[in-house]
């Protein structure tokens, strides 16, 4: 269990919810998450089973957000639209604290993205992003 436990029921109730009752039926767990541990998920956001927020104060994510399987989030992690899409996270993907994923990027699978980087580009499988703007490099570069 980490800090965001409650905001890891939170969501996957808001999304269940809203998936067979519409996005009104999310409303309630979207609320809550929002006041009592400081995250918004937007209503439509789908994340794969073992999606984890590590400590969810300050976490912003886009409705139109697509994560994979065990996608690591930690505190202040912004994912968001820009008008020309929203981006899409692969298999295995942490994102650390305060890191900004920003319009329709792909982050690929085991890429880490590191503590307030800002991704702006895509980041290919297995490389690790830094830096604002983020910079990808893999293992070896």
């Amino acid at each position: 269990m980490t800090d965001g436990t409650s905001a890891n029921v939170l969501y996957r109730a808001q999304e269940w919810l809203a998936s067979h009752f519409g996005k009104v039926a999310g409303l309630p767990p979207h609320i809550l998450n929002k006041w009592f541990n400081g995250c918004v998920i937007g209503i439509g956001a789908r994340f794969e089973p073992g999606f984890v927020l590590i400590h969810p104060i300050g976490v912003v994510i886009n409705a139109s957000v697509k994560g994979g399987r065990d996608v690591w989030l930690e505190s202040s992690v912004v994912i968001g639209d820009n008008r020309g899409g929203s981006p899409v996270l692969g298999n295995g993907v942490f994102v650390g604290s305060g890191a900004k994923v920003i319009g329709p990027v792909t982050v690929g699978d085991g890429a880490r993205i590191g503590a307030n980087a800002v991704v702006l580009k895509h980041v290919p499988a297995g490389a690790t992003a830094l830096g604002i703007p983020a910079v990808s490099r893999l293992p070896g570069d």
